[in-house]
C-alpha cells in the first residue's frame, strides 16, 4: 500500500489522531512497537492561523516517528487552506483533513463531522487544500451524519475526484458518536467499488489482533487505523504485527514489562512538558490501560494512581502493582 510516495508494505496498521492522546511521546512508543503511521493530535485551523501557542506546539514532530501525519479541522475554505500551508512548513509526510470528529465543540460548530451536513463546502475545502500544498492530502470521515444519511459510498468517489490520496472511514455516523457498533460493511463497499483507486483505511472498534486480521480479510481494506484501543497500550501494535505475521505471542510482554513501558511514557511526558502536566497526560493512559483489568481489589490502587501528583507518588503506586502482580502474565 502507498500514500503518495510513502510505501507501507502489506497490511499496515495506523495510530489514529486523538486529542490529548497522540502527543509526541505516545506516538514515539507506538512507532517503536510497530505502528506503520502515526498522527498528531488534530489541530484547529483557526487556532493555527491565529498562531495560538498551545496549538502551534502540536506541530512538533520528530524524524524518528515518520511517516507522520498532521490532521487539521475547520469550517471555512480560507482558514483551512491557510492552516494547511502552515502545517506544510512543519514537514509532515501527510496532511489529513478531519471531517469525522463528532464532539459537540467541533461538529456542533460545523467542523469535523459537522461538515457532513454541508457536502458542497466539504468538497470545496478539500479541492482547495489539495491545490494549495505539495504534500499528500488525505481525509478521515464517517459514514454520514445519521443512519438516514449514509452517504459515504458517493462521498468517497467525490473526495477521490478532489485529489485526495487516501480515505479513512470510521464505521459510525456522527449521531452515533462512539456508541453502538461500527459498521464495517459500508467500509467494505467503498473499498470494493471498482471506481475507487485510492487506499481505503478502516477505523472503528478494532481492539485485538484477531479483529484486525478480520478487517483485512473480510472487508479488503488497505490499512487499519486504531484509536481508543491504544490508550495505555502502545504495544498493541506489536501484538497485532506479530499476529498478522504468523508469530507466536511474545512471552516477555508480561505485566512487569508493560508497567516499564508505561513508566517510560511517564518520564517522556514529564521531560517533554513538566511534572504536573506530564503526569496528567500519563494518568489518562493509565486509567484506560487494559493491563489493570481483572486485577482483584484494584479500586483503591486505581484511585491512588489517579490522585498522584508527583512522579515519585505515581511510580510508587506502579511499583506496588509490580510487587503484587508483576510475575503474572498480562
Amino acid at each position: 500500500m502507498k500514500i503518495g510516495n510513502i510505501e507501507f508494505g502489506e497490511r499496515p496498521v495506523f495510530l489514529a489522531p486523538m486529542e490529548d492522546v497522540t502527543d509526541i511521546g505516545f506516538r514515539m512508543l507506538c512507532k517503536r512497537f510497530g505502528a506503520s503511521m502515526v498522527y498528531t493530535e488534530f489541530v484547529s485551523a483557526e487556532a493555527l492561523v491565529r498562531s495560538i501557542k498551545s496549538t502551534m506546539t502540536k506541530l512538533t514532530i520528530s524524524d524518528e516517528e515518520r511517516p507522520v501525519g498532521i490532521q487539521i479541522y475547520g469550517r471555512d475554505v480560507e482558514s483551512m487552506v491557510e492552516a494547511a500551508k502552515i502545517v506544510e512548513t512543519a514537514h509532515p509526510d501527510v496532511i489529513d483533513l478531519n471531517f469525522g470528529c463528532p464532539v459537540k465543540k467541533v461538529a456542533g460548530k460545523g467542523a469535523g463531522a459537522g461538515m457532513l451536513q454541508n457536502i458542497p463546502l466539504l468538497l470545496e475545502i478539500t479541492r482547495e487544500v489539495v491545490k494549495a500544498v505539495k504534500l499528500p492530502v488525505t481525509v478521515k470521515t464517517r459514514l454520514g451524519w445519521s443512519s438516514e444519511n449514509l452517504i459515504i459510498t458517493d462521498l468517497a468517489e467525490q473526495l477521490q475526484d478532489c485529489g485526495i490520496q487516501s480515505l479513512t472511514i470510521h464505521g459510525r455516523t456522527r449521531a452515533q458518536m462512539y456508541t453502538g457498533e461500527a459498521d464495517w460493511t459500508l467500509i467494505g463497499e467503498v473499498k470494493n467499488n471498482p471506481r475507487i483507486h485510492i487506499p481505503i483505511i478502516g477505523n472503528g472498534d478494532i481492539t485485538t489482533p484477531e479483529e484486525t486480521k478480520e478487517a483485512f480479510d473480510k472487508y479488503g481494506v488497505d490499512a487499519v487505523m486504531i484509536g481508543r484501543a491504544t490508550f495505555g497500550c502502545p504495544w498493541i501494535f506489536k501484538e497485532i504485527r506479530d499476529y498478522l505475521d504468523g508469530k507466536e505471542p511474545d512471552p516477555t510482554m508480561n505485566l512487569d514489562w508493560k508497567l516499564k513501558v508505561l513508566e517510560e511514557q511517564l518520564h517522556i511526558n514529564v521531560e517533554r512538558i513538566d511534572e504536573y502536566r506530564g503526569i496528567l497526560h500519563t494518568r489518562r493512559h493509565l486509567a484506560a490501560s487494559p493491563i489493570f483489568k481483572g486485577i482483584p481489589d484494584f479500586r483503591q490502587t486505581r484511585i491512588a494512581m489517579l490522585r498522584a501528583n508527583t512522579v515519585e507518588e505515581l511510580t510508587a503506586v506502579l511499583e506496588d502493582v509490580r510487587k503484587r502482580f508483576g510475575e503474572e502474565p498480562a
